[in-house]
C-alpha cells in the first residue's frame, strides 16, 4: 500500500515563500522531486506588482512548449492555483522565472507518494 506524506517544496526555507528573482532561464529552483517516489505537487503564486505580470514555470526542462507553463498573474493577485497537483518524479526539478525580478513569490507544497 502506498504511503503519502506532505511536504515542503524543496526550494522553499521552513515553508516560506520562494521569491522569483530570475527573469530568464534557468529559473529559479522551485522543487527537485524525490528520485525514488512520485512528488504531487501544488503551486500558488502571488504578484506583488502594480502591473500584470508574466510567470514560467520550467516543468523538468526548457523547451517550448513541452516543458514550459507560461501564466499571466493579475496586478497584486495574491495566491493564485497554478499547479493543481500535477506528478513527477525521477528528479525532475522545476523552475520559475518572471518578467520582473522580485514581485512574484510561489507558495506550495508536495504530497510525496512512496
Amino acid at each position: 500500500m502506498a504511503t503519502f506524506t506532505k511536504e515542503l517544496l524543496s526550494g522553499s526555507t521552513n515553508g516560506r515563500g520562494i521569491k522569483v528573482g530570475a527573469t530568464s532561464t534557468p529559473g529559479t529552483t522551485i522543487h527537485t522531486a524525490d528520485g525514488t517516489a512520485t512528488d504531487e505537487v501544488w503551486i500558488y503564486a502571488m504578484n506583488t506588482d502594480s502591473s500584470a505580470r508574466k510567470l514560467t514555470l520550467e516543468w523538468g526542462g526548457t523547451t517550448s512548449p513541452d516543458d514550459l507553463m507560461e501564466i499571466e498573474l493579475d496586478a497584486e493577485a495574491g495566491l493564485v492555483l497554478l499547479v493543481p497537483g500535477l506528478p513527477v518524479s525521477g528528479s525532475v526539478v522545476v523552475k520559475a522565472f518572471a518578467d520582473a525580478a522580485d514581485v512574484v513569490t510561489i507558495h506550495g507544497y508536495v504530497n510525496r507518494i512512496e
